[in-house]
């Protein structure tokens, strides 16, 4: 490391300046392609273009079929029994009914990969995972606390309703609000948000918004961040005794969008009695 930031400073790679007033410095981090212990010895090898193939072929060799919308998903599937994994940057999520398959598949990771077995799924990429006999709760507490932290709604007055009855969005109509990076930026995490919380997708109509978002796009959604303030912690819950379909629920509503005079359609998907869509 030395010998880089050494051949880096001769070649005058940058020059030091004063940071501008109102700027925050961006973390900057050394990235290895292997993980070692502190004797020398190699703990694991991370993600690469090279590593990512090696993985895929493995997988594919064991019989699973790697999904066509999504690349990182691979299913492994009979009649009986059902084993899918799902690959994200470093972590490998194994889930399915065969034990079997999964004791197999892990072994041979490890023999090829070093892989270390963190145990039953409790945290993924903003998900948290809780299991009880009564089934699998899946939410996003911890993030939507950072959520409300950011935007210093920490300490707010909640609502019960995440929009006021009867509300149209307008293009035009209203105030222009200043901030477009933070609308945008709130935005996208609140997106993010509807992974456990479905039932606010509509947030996806204020992102027609993101060029020129008013002042009444911007209040609804801090009316949503004041929602999210009731009930931090709610989710997804699957019962273990749900019965295993699927239903689908479809209404819309006939040229009412605002601006365009188009119909606006929405619909609701459930797997058994929970709500996944």
């Amino acid at each position: 490391m030395d010998q880089e930031i050494a051949a880096l400073e001769n070649a005058k790679t940058w020059v030091l300046t004063n940071l501008p007033y109102g700027k925050q410095p961006i973390v900057c981090k050394w990235v290895y392609k292997i993980k070692r212990h502190v004797d020398g010895s190699i703990e694991r090898y991370k993600a690469s273009k090279q590593l990512n193939y090696k993985l895929t072929t493995t997988l594919l060799f064991l019989g699973y079929i790697q999904s066509k919308p999504d690349y990182s998903l691979f299913v492994k599937s009979d009649s009986a029994y059902i084993t899918i994994l799902l690959v994200y940057v470093n972590d490998i999520v194994l889930a399915g009914d065969d034990i079997q398959e999964i004791q197999t598949v892990k072994t041979l990771l490890n023999a090829k990969f070093n892989i270390k077995d963190l145990g039953q799924l409790k945290y993924f990429v903003g998900l948290e995972i809780a299991r009880s006999q009564q089934g699998i709760n899946l939410s996003q507490r911890k993030y939507a606390l950072e959520l409300l932290k950011d935007a210093g709604l920490l300490g707010c007055q909640p609502v019960s309703t995440p929009i006021q009855l009867g509300t149209k969005f307008s293009k035009t109509k209203g105030k222009p609000y200043s901030d477009v990076h933070a609308y945008r930026r709130l935005l996208d995490r609140l997106l993010y948000l509807t992974n456990t919380r479905p039932y606010l997708c509509f947030v996806i109509t204020l992102n027609q918004f993101l060029s020129n978002p008013l002042e009444d796009h911007y209040a609804t959604a801090i009316r949503i961040l004041r929602y999210i303030k009731n009930n931090p912690g709610q989710g997804l819950f699957f019962p273990s005794n749900t019965e295993h379909d699927l239903k689908a629920f479809n209404d819309s509503d006939w040229a009412a969008c605002h601006n365009t005079r188009r119909s606006v359609a929405g619909f609701n998907v459930f797997y058994g009695v929970s709500l996944i869509r």
